[in-house]
């Protein structure tokens, strides 16, 4: 059923609302310290998982701690130490060129500007934005897989051109709140509403949601669906989310982050 603009936002707002109350932990799941270190966990992150990432960064950024660093970086060195990530022939001729481009036309420093971010080897508008929103503060919307198929489920958009369903979601809610969004509905997009079978027995959104209905909708079938710290036998991990624990401290309590 259509409904009127304002009825969209309304429910898109209310969508929010609840997932904020879900997610009240919700974060950027890449490790990083600067600018420089999420700009190439990001780039690393395609046609990967973020927590293959995050056990491949560490020793990437003891070796190359810098943009002058890495660009002078052996290309099969770093081919090999970023190996785990996949694709990592073409994500190492990626982040040499871009972190030469980098040292040669931004004095080293990572731009904090999306028209220059985009102009960087391997850098989408999507990369730029996830490093704009969380390492400079700049308010924005990361469309990656999860955002834009939640977003069509929601019946935020109808696109499938991440800049379209980045036009069409900012138009329902207010700036100060789309880098916030973007994580709480990439988290949920994760753990609940997944692509081939969403757990909609358990969806915290079930009543406000067009597409109920598509996935599993018995609560206990439903409940084994769940990933990461929503996950059964996970009750642990999840309270101490929920208290504030953050990714380090989860770590060193032995607790594992990944699905």
């Amino acid at each position: 059923m259509d409904v009127s603009p304002i009825a969209l936002k309304r429910r898109a707002q209310k969508i929010h609302r609840i997932l904020a109350e879900t997610y009240p932990y919700a974060v950027a799941e890449l490790d990083f310290r600067n600018p420089f270190e999420l700009l190439v966990a990001t780039v690393l992150s395609a046609q990967t998982t973020d927590v293959r990432v995050n056990l491949t960064t560490p020793a990437l950024f003891a070796r190359y701690p810098d943009a002058r660093s890495l660009a002078e970086a052996p290309e099969d060195e770093l081919q090999e130490m970023i190996r785990p990530t996949g694709f990592f022939r073409a994500k190492s001729r990626s982040l040499l060129a871009l972190a030469t481009r980098i040292v040669d036309d931004f004095d080293g420093a990572v731009p904090g500007r999306l028209e220059d971010l985009v102009t960087l080897p391997g850098v989408g508008r999507k990369t730029a934005n996830v490093v704009l929103a969380n390492a400079f503060g700049v308010p924005g919307i990361s469309v990656d897989t999860h955002f834009g198929r939640l977003s069509r489920r929601f019946g935020w958009t109808t696109e499938e051109d991440p800049v379209k369903v980045e036009s069409d979601v900012a138009a329902l809610f207010e700036r100060k709140d789309w880098t916030m969004l973007s994580h709480r509905v990439i988290f949920h997009g994760r753990r609940v509403c997944h692509a081939k079978k969403p757990a909609c027995g358990v969806c915290p959104v079930a009543a406000l949601c067009p597409s109920y209905g598509e996935g599993e909708v018995d609560a206990a079938k439903a409940r084994k669906l769940l990933k990461y710290e929503l996950a059964p036998g996970r009750e642990d991990l999840h309270r101490r989310m929920l208290e504030g624990a953050s990714r380090a401290e989860l770590l060193a309590a032995g607790h594992t982050l990944s699905a």
